[in-house]
């Protein structure tokens, strides 16, 4: 069971359970059958679900991946003509949401990549180097891998270090100097 809570638009504050609503969960088991209801559309993997913002009088939609407890995204849902209930999902709406919460996601994916994988090229007089650092987040005990690899992309060492080694110019240099053993 996954709640919204109010981001930064102040938008919906709803259970996203729908245990109470059969379609919801058929399409749950069984993850090729598709849900296509004014407010509900389960497909592809994800789950569309038009719900009331408790702050205003307008509508958000929620885009729920298969499997995951939290939301992709949250945003605002179109009014539909009676300027009172939400306009009903369709096909080409469905689509959108789909493309723009994957897009979310990848996002979201190449950025916590970016913060465990740092690397920078070293030069010194005998030869160039590519030193990484690759942090392991694990729950329990963090680690980090410190590696060298040469102009060719061969790797050349590799030493666990903690999970917050600062990795810069002078550190990795260091780390040559003394024939890649680990650092303190």
């Amino acid at each position: 069971m996954s709640q919204i809570t109010p981001n930064n638009n102040n938008i919906a504050t709803e259970q996203l359970s729908c245990n109470d609503n059969p379609a919801f969960e058929e399409a749950q088991e069984t993850e090729n059958t598709a849900v296509r209801e004014p407010r509900l559309w389960h497909d592809k993997g994800w789950t569309a679900r038009v719900i009331k913002n408790d702050d205003d009088e307008g509508w958000a939609v929620a885009m729920l991946k298969d499997g995951e407890p939290e939301p992709a995204l949250v945003g605002p849902w179109t009014m539909g003509r009676d300027k009172k209930n939400p306009k009903p999902l369709d096909t080409n709406a469905f689509n959108t949401l789909v493309k723009t919460a994957s897009e979310v996601i990848r996002r979201h994916e190449q950025q916590l990549h970016a913060q465990l994988n740092k690397s920078l090229m070293v030069s010194t007089d005998d030869a160039d180097y590519k030193i990484l650092l690759t942090i392991v987040p694990d729950e329990d005990d963090p680690y980090a891998y410190l590696s060298a690899e040469d102009a060719t992309g061969e790797l050349i060492a590799k030493v666990k270090v903690t999970p917050n080694f600062k990795l810069n110019r002078q550190n990795a240099l260091r780390w040559i100097e003394n024939e890649f053993r680990r650092p303190d």
